[in-house]
């Protein structure tokens, strides 16, 4: 019987409508890990206003990034083509199967696949470099929810993080310098931006910010870029509260008037291209910074299925989850 490894991403709409962003944005919001206001409080405020709102917005960003053919948003097909490359390196001994935390694939849909092929040991690998208790830890949540009255649960193995992996610092330096190699100007900064948070999530103990700030360091360690010249900066705050600071459209919007005129942005807390990069940051950032006096912008994309991306995703499988299982002939 096969080892399972259930690799999983955050998930996108069914399609770029309001009616399918209202039902994917339903369950994001619903998550407790993800809004932690009293249920009381936030589920008027959502379904009396946000869910009313925010779908049309948002159908219309995603319709931006979709492009004409695709079936799935680009986070799924990516995650998609990233499970193939995996599945291809670990070969038979392991059956890889895709799922987004919420949405489609679903997380259940993809441990019922690989139960259904008798695998009684699931290796589950969120595609988030550095942990977060609304992301990481609500994968953990969504794995148990799903073997909720399940009279046979199999043998389960989770990945906390990689964002220290030595591989996964060198593939973020290859894809800088394979992307500065296609543009004909030298960036005055380079901002790593991630994904943000907000800081009474930090200041309960959630160890997200330092994880981040540890891959910049790592990264600057790796291509001598200096703390003056590879900044980290956090994107995507939602509501009225503080988020992680300083913001990546903040700091946009103040550069040209310090003289930094030419600026790359990369992402290194995504696995996968998806909205925020795509949009909010290739689109909407990039006006941002031009309407400021910037002249020069560009986008580093998301590790993706690069070829060292893979390969570090397959190693770290290997090594941090499936090892002894593969060991045993399973």
């Amino acid at each position: 019987m096969p080892v399972g490894l259930l690799m999983v991403n955050l998930g996108s709409p069914d399609a770029p409508t309001p009616e399918a962003t209202r039902r994917y944005l339903g369950q994001f919001l619903h998550d407790y890990r993800v809004v932690d206001t009293s249920r009381w409080i936030w589920c008027p405020i959502l379904h009396g206003v946000i869910l009313r709102i925010r779908p049309t917005r948002s159908a219309k960003a995603y319709a931006s990034i979709w492009g004409e053919d695709g079936t799935e948003a680009p986070l799924v097909r990516i995650t998609r083509s990233q499970v193939a490359g995996v599945q291809d390196r670990l070969g038979d001994a392991v059956r890889v199967e895709t799922a987004m935390r919420y949405g489609n694939p679903s997380i259940d849909a993809g441990l019922e696949k690989l139960m259904a092929a008798g695998c009684t040991k699931i290796a589950v690998l969120p595609l988030y470099p550095q942990y977060a208790g609304a992301t990481t830890a609500s994968v953990y949540d969504g794995v148990a929810k799903a073997l909720v009255g399940k009279w046979n649960v199999p043998e389960l193995r989770f990945l906390r993080d990689y964002y220290r992996e030595p591989a996964f610092i060198g593939s973020l330096a290859n894809s800088l310098s394979d992307h500065f190699g296609t543009i004909d100007w030298t960036p005055d900064r380079i901002l790593c931006s991630y994904h943000g948070l907000p800081q009474t999530y930090v200041d309960a103990g959630d160890p997200y910010q330092d994880e981040c700030l540890e891959t910049t360091d790592l990264l600057r360690a790796h291509t001598g870029y200096s703390e003056t010249v590879l900044q980290s900066t956090f994107q995507s705050r939602f509501g009225p509260k503080a988020w992680l600071q300083p913001y990546t459209d903040k700091t946009l919007e103040a550069l040209p008037e310090q003289g930094i005129k030419k600026v790359a942005v990369m992402m290194p807390g995504f696995s996968a291209d998806c909205l925020e990069t795509l949009e909010e940051i290739a689109i909407e950032a990039e006006e941002t910074f031009l309407e400021a006096g910037g002249t020069h912008f560009t986008t580093v994309p998301c590790l993706n299925d690069r070829r060292d991306h893979i390969n570090m995703l397959a190693d770290i499988a290997r090594n941090r989850l499936l090892n002894g299982w593969l060991d045993q002939g399973e």
